[in-house]
């Protein structure tokens, strides 16, 4: 069984975290969705394939939700993004971006790093009622 390297790419700040409106589903319960895009650099990964993820505590559980898969250029960069649809039964809290991969990660230069909640807690519901 091949083993997986996480590498941090940054910590959410709980200000961020706490914007995201909680949404109820009827398979998953309550989700928080995020919008999260990170430019990377990663040396000694060139040519590889690398997941980015998201990690946090709900209560006393630690999980984590897949956002984005790519491959890294010969340059050693890579852009991943994409909507972190998040299951919470309590409170979000210690969120975390973070680089997976198969190969261990030196080094890793973070360019830049974006979080945003895709509906904000406090804004109307622009859904059509039935």
């Amino acid at each position: 069984m091949t083993q997986a390297h996480d590498k941090l790419i940054g910590p959410v700040p709980t200000r961020i975290v706490d914007t995201a409106r909680q949404l109820v589903t009827p398979y998953e319960g309550r989700v928080a969705e995020y919008n999260i895009a990170a430019w990377l650099q990663v040396p000694g990964l060139a040519n590889l394939p690398v997941s980015l993820l998201v990690s946090y505590r709900d209560g006393d559980k630690r999980r984590e939700v897949t956002i984005d898969h790519g491959k890294v250029s010969a340059h050693s960069k890579i852009l991943l993004s994409g909507i972190a649809r998040m299951p919470v039964k309590q409170k979000i809290e210690d969120m975390q971006v973070r680089l997976r991969s198969a190969v261990p990660t030196k080094s890793l230069v973070v360019e830049e790093l974006f979080v945003q909640a895709v509906e904000l807690a406090n804004s109307d519901s622009r859904q059509a009622l039935a």
